[in-house]
């Protein structure tokens, strides 16, 4: 089964969901306050009430979840074949690229290289399962 136009863009959407925040994921995380409670219950209790009233981690943590329940309908009518390559390939790109705007260090020459044969390689790929889809003779 071949992929639509729509649902490569869904899997594009996913991966800038994924991809783009998980730098600020990294990056809310680091300025929490350490929780410390006496019992196990209490720990998890605490730490998610820390988490969830943290709308600096809040706001990206809920984007990823849209991105995964996005990827889910997606993948009812998306071949898994295209779809697991286009969304986790393409998230590693869009966490360089949202890194490196927040002035993270995501590496040099060889980083950037790696971008564009991934990049190079998922096109090729959306461009045969597209190309695919276009070929096929509709059914009555």
């Amino acid at each position: 089964m071949a992929a639509t136009l729509g649902q490569v863009l869904a899997l594009v959407l996913v991966a800038a969901l994924w991809g783009g925040t998980q730098p600020l994921l990294k990056r809310a995380s680091s300025h929490l306050q350490q929780v410390h409670e006496r019992t196990w219950a209490r720990q998890l209790l605490q730490e998610t009430k820390t988490l969830f009233l943290n709308t600096e981690y809040l706001m990206p943590f809920s984007l990823n979840q849209c991105g995964s329940l996005l990827y889910y309908l997606t993948l009812a009518s998306t071949d898994l074949t295209l779809a697991v390559p286009i969304s986790n390939s393409l998230a590693i790109i869009f966490t360089l690229i949202v890194g490196k705007v927040l002035g993270e260090d995501i590496g040099g020459k060889r980083a950037f290289a790696g971008m564009v044969l991934t990049v190079a390689g998922i096109t090729l790929c959306i461009t045969s399962s597209v190309t695919k889809t276009q070929e096929q003779p509709s059914t009555p």
